[in-house]
């Protein structure tokens, strides 16, 4: 089916073929143009949309079999929803006249199309600014340990310095002491041997 086979097919429903046109056209514009600026676009019971990102890689010609650069692209997903995947399986059975048994949108998550967008934006908004804050805890924590380290390397390095000359200060006066004592005695002596 081609686009103005799908056109054929629900201008019935839209009331003429030109309302039906319309209504294809702006869906798939609308779908395409939020893929293309990253979102998601999901409709429940028949699938979603995305944008995926595809890594720089290595592949093969086909043709001379050698080793070809493929640069880092983005490409466009189709993910089918469940319900979708149990008409094409045959777990469910396809309704003869009418409309296929797609999971309807819950009540109110149609109307306002601005509301909705503004609530995007704040959810968007929200979650950026939770991400932002995650970042800066990690962040604060990581330099908050940084210093804690330092500290604890200055204390040891100052406690290690303080017990280095607490010992050198005990040894130092040992030898002083001995060390004024020895010329007293030296003078007392020659102190007696003058007087005599």
């Amino acid at each position: 089916m081609n686009k103005a086979q799908l056109v054929e097919a629900i201008a019935d429903k839209m009331g003429g073929r030109q309302p039906a046109a319309d209504a294809v056209d702006a869906v798939l514009d609308a779908i395409v143009r939020a893929v293309v600026s990253g979102d998601r676009v999901s409709v429940t019971g028949f699938g979603s949309f995305e944008k995926v990102e595809r890594p720089a890689r290595y592949a093969r010609n086909p043709q001379t079999g050698e080793r070809v650069r493929v640069k880092k692209t983005s490409v466009p997903r189709f993910r089918a929803g469940q319900g979708f995947k149990d008409l094409v399986s045959g777990v469910k059975k396809l309704p003869r006249g009418g409309e296929v048994s797609v999971k309807k949108a819950p009540k109110g998550s149609l109307s306002g199309g601005a509301a909705a967008t503004a609530r995007t934006t704040t959810k968007k908004a929200a979650a950026k600014k939770a991400t932002t804050k995650a970042a800066a805890a990690k962040k604060t924590t990581a330099a908050k340990a940084a210093a804690a380290k330092k500290t604890t390397a200055a204390k040891k390095t100052t406690a290690k310095k303080a017990t280095a000359k607490k010992s050198a200060a005990k040894k130092a006066p040992a030898k002083k002491a001995t060390a004024k004592k020895a010329p007293a005695k030296r003078g007392s002596t020659r102190t007696r041997t003058a007087a005599r």
